[in-house]
């Protein structure tokens, strides 16, 4: 007889895992065909069958729960994937496939999906005391920003890929701190240091296969020890001073070189143009000198007297004063027209009582003789 049938220990039913104590022995295990009876049976009072369990409705029972457990199952596997991930699918355990976004389906309970964010970046710190190549302990801090570029590398090529990734930045930093002097660390080789961190870190990432993308390295502060910060301090605010003088010279020196060059060029152009006005002139008298030399050589003395003549009128026309010979007497009246004519000069001398007229300046001049000199070799008179 069977442990659950009706009546049985005084109607007591055990559920299909219990015990059912009789005169303190235990039952064995139960009998699976009771339970899937006892199961159609509850199933079949939900639909409307309350007659009792029966084979048909057994079968029924069973149709129904295999059908909503298929659908509860089948609903269950979709999910969705974010625009900047990628999901990872493991089947019993082992890589599938790397889903793309969007809406997806994976079997419940075979399958396993991992999203992972391809399109953040990521960053991450490392600093300590460092030695330099020069024996020298300096500060060191450096900021590596990256972003996941294989979803599938990044979680199953190594343990802990972040992880891993600092300690690769760590033992790349000290690697070329350690190459560098401690000048360079702390002033004129931070580019360089920073360069060749990202050059090391890449080449351990591909080693490693570790599935990331390096996007930059920030080389973000290098400090020597306390007990000599002081001093290094003076030295790079030297340098800084050094390189703000360049500057100001530079601007300086492009300041200046051009209008000294402008200057330069126009006392050149006015050096020349003077050159040529001199040399203009030079040859326009001789020139004349030629032109006249026939004529003096055709008769000396008149032309002599004519050049006289033509000196003292330009001579006498550019003078204010009035020279008259000694030799003549009366008086003499003037008229200063260029004084009349002029406005803005005015006469400085007082009127003259005896005439009325303005007051002038008379010197007596006795005329130059004019005297010729033979010439040694044809015995002409030579020039005045």
């Amino acid at each position: 007889m069977a442990w659950n049938e009706p009546g049985n220990n005084g109607g007591r039913d055990k559920d299909p895992w219990g015990n059912d104590n009789r005169g303190g022995r235990e039952q064995g295990p139960p009998d699976l065909d009771e339970v899937f009876s006892k199961l159609s049976r509850k199933f079949g009072g939900v639909f409307g069958n309350k007659k009792g369990p029966s084979t048909g409705g057994s079968a029924a029972g069973l149709g129904v729960v295999a059908v909503l457990a298929a659908a509860v199952w089948g609903v269950s596997g979709f999910y969705t994937i974010g625009e900047a991930e990628r999901g990872v699918v493991l089947r019993f355990g082992q890589y599938h496939d790397t889903v793309m976004p969007g809406l997806n389906w994976k079997a419940t309970f075979i399958d396993q999906v991992t999203p992972v964010n391809v399109q953040a970046i990521r960053s991450l710190s490392s600093s300590g005391l460092m030695l330099t190549k020069d024996e020298n302990v300096v500060q060191v801090e450096m900021d590596v920003q990256y972003r996941v570029s294989d979803p599938e590398k990044y979680l199953y090529s190594v343990t802990n890929a972040d992880s891993s990734l600092r300690q690769a930045t760590d033992s790349a930093l000290r690697a070329v701190i350690g190459d560098s002097t401690m000048d360079q660390a702390l002033t004129t080789g931070r580019q360089e240091i920073r360069t060749y961190t990202q050059e090391a870190i890449d080449a351990i990432i591909k080693n490693y296969d570790m599935g990331l993308l390096v996007v930059d390295v920030n080389f973000q502060s290098a400090r020597p020890p306390e007990e000599v910060k002081d001093a290094f301090d003076d030295v790079i605010a030297s340098r800084e001073d050094e390189v703000r003088y360049l500057r100001e010279a530079e601007a300086y020196r492009n300041d200046i070189l051009p209008k000294a060059t402008g200057r330069a060029e126009r006392v050149r152009n006015d050096a020349e143009g003077y050159s040529e006005r001199v040399l203009n002139g030079a040859k326009g008298e001789v020139a004349q000198f030629e032109k006249l030399l026939p004529e003096y050589l055709a008769a000396e003395q008149v032309t002599r007297d004519r050049l006289y003549l033509e000196t003292m009128e330009r001579v006498y026309g550019n003078t204010s004063k009035v020279m008259v010979d000694s030799s003549s007497s009366g008086n003499l009246l003037y008229l200063p027209l260029d004084k009349l004519i002029n406005p803005e000069q005015k006469a400085s001398q007082p009127k003259n009582s005896t005439s009325g007229n303005y007051g002038i300046e008379l010197e007596t001049v006795k005329p130059t003789p004019v005297t010729t000199t033979p010439r040694p070799d044809t015995g002409r008179q030579g020039r005045y």
